[in-house]
């Protein structure tokens, strides 16, 4: 085989895509996406522009034995930004397909970083 094939498709049918910015995005919707966000931070209609952001949903359990112990649950956003219209930080997921995995950490992310300050968006 020749060449590197970098589209690889995932269980979904998702290709990794890169944006206009030279970010390798798991989905066209998620680099189309980051290529929109980029305008809006030239606009100055957002700040702070981040992607891939992990948040930890539950620490690490640790056990005596013989239990074993348990790995944190984290949650990685897609984006994170600083939206200047809204005067709040907006945590952005490109879904596609929502598993259930996706639903419950959503749930426990806006249980546990939701505020008045933060908001979550799915788009």
């Amino acid at each position: 085989m020749k060449g590197i094939v970098w589209q690889q498709q995932n269980k979904y049918n998702a290709k990794k895509t890169p944006c206009f910015y030279g970010h390798i995005h798991d989905s066209v919707k998620e680099a189309r996406r980051c290529e929109e966000l980029h305008l809006l931070l030239k606009a100055g209609k957002i700040k702070n522009l981040q992607l891939q952001v992990e948040y930890e949903l539950l620490p690490a359990q640790k056990y005596h034995l013989p239990t074993k112990n348990e790995r944190a649950v984290t949650y990685v956003a897609d984006f994170v930004y600083y939206d200047c219209t809204l005067n709040k930080t907006v945590v952005e997921d490109c879904k596609g397909k929502r598993t259930k995995d996706y639903i419950i950490k959503r749930k426990y992310f806006k249980n546990k970083y939701c505020d008045e300050n933060t908001v979550f968006l799915e788009t």
